[in-house]
Formats: C-alpha cells, structure tokens, sequence
C-alpha cells in the first residue's frame, strides 16, 4: 500500500515539475502536513490515508491509480460522519422519535452543511488536483469541499479511530451549529408558511433584513416576513437563513393566534 502511494505521490509531483506554470496541483508536502494538524488538532499517523483523502478523482489521467482518488474514503467517511451525529441524537434527546432524529441528522451531514465546514477549515488549500480544474472553484464548490470533508473524516478513522473522529466532528460540525434552528428545528417554517399562502391564494411571503448588528464575525441579522403587504413577524438568527426562519415561525404564530 506505501509503495502505490509513492507512486500516485510521484506521478503527481511529476506533472506539477512538468506543468510548472500551473498553481492547481498542491503537494501534500511536510509544510501542508503540518498545517493539517493544526487544522485537525492532532497528529497524522499514518500520512497516506489524508493523501488519498485529499486526492481529488481529476487527478487521476490514467485507470492505474483509479482506486487511488478520495471516493472509497468518501464512502467510509460518510458512514462515521452518519454514526457520530446519530449517537449525538440519541443520547441528548431521549424524548424524540425517530423521524425528528433523521430529519437533525440530514441537516447536519447534508452537502450544504459539511462544504460549509469545510469552506471555514480552508480544506480547499489541501486538496490535490489537476490542471484542468481551477483552484478557486474548488474552494467554493460545496460538492468537492463535503467530499473531501467525508474522506478526512474516513482517513482519520482507519488512522486514530472512532474516539478521534468524534472530538473531531463535535468540535467542527456539532458544536458550532448546535444552537442553529436550522439544525435542531424538525420542520421548515418558511415552507409552512409558503404553503398555508398558497392554500389560501395569497401572494408568496416577503422577507426583508430590517437590521444588521454586531462584529463582523458575530454578526446578528434581524429579518421581518410580509403577506400581502402586512407584516407578520420579525426574527432574529446568526445569519440570514437563520433569521428567516425565525421571521416565517413567529408569523405561523401570529395567523394561529389570529384564527
């Protein structure tokens, strides 16, 4: 296994000699590795695991490395990912079902979500491509950034194991977002409230940011939502998506009230 991953690692430093004008191809090199630590807050055991992890499939010109691409980890890391958040669920809500918890789970390991974290961990400095694919659109790619989260997340499990993965998950995934009602919230106000509009034949809700507040990392948004030109309600959140739901709840409150 070490002696086909020197080769994948040679044959890619190779085209990056050759195709030395191209930024694309990053090395998974002693600097990067280290970088990789910190961002994970431990120790590479095994490094093959995280190059293969990193490896994205455009690298591959040829079928002999096809296995080589981050795709099988992907897989595994999908699944851990999948077991973690669950074991999160079903200790600290012993008194919700089982459809509450899959709906929680979904919005945490959706591709959203993870290329979300994935974005804030800079993985796309980390990932290894070809010079067809553009840099920039692999830091802003959510599908790219969520599988390679998925694949760190399998490197790290076959690497450290179980415990490891899941300080590492509750640190960049649960933690942060636990307090989002988008995560913990079993339905979506803005479509309860876009559906009750459309049953009764009236015009699609407006949302409108009434306020922006605080420092620019501890941004808090305020968002009012309109029918028919009459305000309904006003919500608060840490972001934009956030407040609106909390708008579109508070107007589902006031129409219950009011009927």
């Amino acid at each position: 296994m070490a002696r086909l991953f020197s080769r994948i690692r040679d044959s890619i430093v190779r085209r990056r000699v050759k195709n030395s004008s191209s930024n694309n191809l990053v090395e998974l090199n002693s600097q990067k590795i280290k970088e990789l630590e910190r961002m994970m807050s431990s120790s590479l055991n095994h490094k093959h695991y995280y190059l293969q992890a990193l490896t994205h499939r455009s690298t591959l010109e040829t079928t002999e490395f096809e296995s080589i691409s981050n795709e099988r980890l992907e897989f595994l890391g999908d699944s851990v990912l999948s077991l973690i958040v669950a074991q999160y669920l079903f200790e600290n809500f012993p008194d919700e079902n089982e459809g509450f918890m899959t709906k929680i789970r979904a919005n945490f390991v959706n591709r959203n979500s993870l290329g979300s974290v994935a974005k804030g961990l800079n993985l796309g400095d980390f990932i290894i491509i070809s010079n067809n694919l553009e840099r920039d659109f692999v830091k802003t790619s959510k599908a790219v950034l969520a599988d390679a989260f998925e694949a760190l997340v399998g490197a790290l499990y076959l690497d450290q194991g179980l415990n490891a993965c899941r300080n590492f998950i509750y640190k960049v995934l649960i933690e942060p977002n636990i307090q989002d009602d988008d995560y913990l919230v079993d339905v979506n106000y803005k479509s309860q409230l876009l559906e009750f509009t459309q049953a009764e034949k009236m015009p699609s809700p407006v949302y409108e940011i009434v306020r922006e507040e605080g420092p620019q990392h501890e941004r808090i948004f305020t968002v009012s939502v309109s029918v028919n030109s009459e305000k309904l309600g006003i919500g608060k959140g840490k972001n934009k998506k956030t407040a609106e739901q909390n708008a579109a709840r508070n107007a589902l409150k006031t129409i219950k009230d009011d009927h």
